[in-house]
């Protein structure tokens, strides 16, 4: 069994404001810890299910250096590999070889989810909504999208209950889910001690891949598929000029229409000639 793990860092228990989850704040180095803990405890908990080739993916956004590279390599669990500084959401070769299920641990919810803790949909200063045909999407729909592509279910996520909610909403009552912390507002939360956060999501990823009661892949129900993004400013829709298959719709508004998601996804990045 094959299976990727995507990770962030708002999603993770004890975690609550932006000090600690930006590379360079006092914060931080504590946040790395909890992070890299959680993550370890999912690499455990699919080993203990059989996974016999377990990649993790870095997702989280920590500014400079540390972009995408926020797990503490001395605390690494063996027996997985890990992708590190890579762009967020355009990793897919575990998917072209051949892929079993995707995990999400540490994930946050969509902006403007009430009792998101840390809620945002892939950047705080720039977007402010994204929807995947007429679904309002936050990163782990985004996410389960682009893994659908390839035929790939996400069985798993951890995170804050508003989180697990959004990510149960949209892909079925299948989803696996380890509420590690309770939202009170976007920066309050009434946390599990870190120990016991990871014990219950070893735990949950076991159950998850070993029942294999899983959700089918997330696939927009029409094509062509439409990508729409709300952005933060007039400003920011110049970015989008001239790239293929993307169109300014509004003054904040942008939507990419391709064959499939990927595409969709894809072009919506890249420039092509």
């Amino acid at each position: 069994m094959r299976i990727v793990i995507f990770c962030d860092m708002e999603g993770v228990a004890c975690i609550e404001n932006w000090e600690q989850v930006t590379a360079g704040r006092p914060l931080y180095e504590e946040a790395r810890k909890l992070y890299t803990d959680e993550m370890n405890a999912a690499v455990r908990g699919a080993r203990a299910a059989g996974a016999t080739e377990i990649i993790v993916v870095d997702c989280h956004g920590a500014g400079g250096a540390y972009n995408f590279k926020s797990f503490l390599p001395e605390r690494l669990e063996s027996g997985a590999q890990y992708v590190l500084g890579h762009p967020w959401a355009r990793y897919i070769e575990a998917f072209e070889r051949g892929c079993d299920a995707i995990l999400f641990v540490g994930a946050h919810a969509m902006a403007g989810t009430p009792d998101g803790v840390l809620c945002h949909t892939v950047s705080s200063e720039t977007w402010y909504n994204a929807w995947i045909n007429e679904t309002r999407v936050g990163e782990s729909g985004i996410l389960a999208a682009i893994a659908g592509c390839w035929d790939v279910p996400a069985v798993f996520v951890s995170g804050d209950a508003a989180t697990c909610r959004e990510v149960t909403a949209l892909l079925g009552p299948q989803v696996v889910t380890a509420e590690v912390k309770r939202g009170l507002s976007c920066f309050s939360a009434v946390h599990m001690a870190p120990r016991d956060a990871c014990s219950l999501i070893e735990m949950g990823v076991a159950r998850a891949l070993s029942t294999r009661n899983w959700p089918k892949p997330y696939k927009p129900a029409t094509s062509p598929v439409t990508f729409k993004v709300e952005l933060s400013g007039v400003e920011r829709a110049s970015d989008f000029k001239g790239r293929q298959g993307v169109e300014i719709v509004g003054p904040r508004t942008v939507v990419s229409t391709a064959t499939t998601f990927w595409q969709a996804w894809d072009q919506f990045w890249y420039r092509h000639a």
